[in-house]
């Protein structure tokens, strides 16, 4: 049975969009979803489904979409997927942690990074993910880049844990 990894768009620890990880358990489970687990408050979840990617995507959009009032967006990605995206990793000199990862619902345009207006980034396109190197960090950044706006971010260091938490619910 497939591992899926779940990042939600829009969730945060307090505030708007805030959603308990308890609770995205339960509405996982509630889904028909097995061995599930969550990993830290920023909306990121593993699981196991028979259903195909789109479907589990959907799924749990709607089921979320009912429970916070508005669909938060919901991007999903197999193991393979997650340690391809961190193999792939540009800007090797860069700080895990200031390297984020942008997961987009659908493959980006060809011109998604033609826009950019940089202040001081990096960014380079993959499949259906935009890197970004903020070597200043992304609180302090003033970049604009109208491809990310659908997009769900976490950096390098989360992407490398959720793809070990992932190989270690297959053995």
């Amino acid at each position: 049975m497939p591992i899926y990894i779940a990042l939600l768009r829009a969730v945060n620890v307090g505030g708007t969009g805030a959603l308990p990880m308890t609770e995205l358990k339960t509405i996982c489970e509630e889904l028909g979803f097995t061995d599930v687990k969550t990993y830290i408050q920023s909306g990121n979840v593993l699981f196991r489904s028979d259903e195909s990617e789109t479907a589990v995507e959907e799924k749990l959009d709607a089921a979320l979409g009912k429970t916070m009032g508005k669909r938060p967006g919901v991007m999903v990605r197999t193991r393979k997927e997650l340690d391809a995206i961190v193999a792939d990793a540009p800007f090797p000199d860069a700080k895990p942690n200031f390297l984020l990862v942008y997961f987009l619902p659908e493959r980006a345009l060809a011109d998604a990074l033609e826009n950019m207006a940089p202040d001081g980034e990096e960014a380079k396109l993959a499949a259906r993910e935009i890197y970004v190197h903020y070597p200043n960090g992304s609180g302090r950044s003033k970049l604009k880049l109208p491809a990310l706006k659908p997009a769900t971010s976490r950096n390098l260091n989360t992407v490398r844990k959720l793809a070990e938490l992932a190989a270690a619910m297959e053995r």
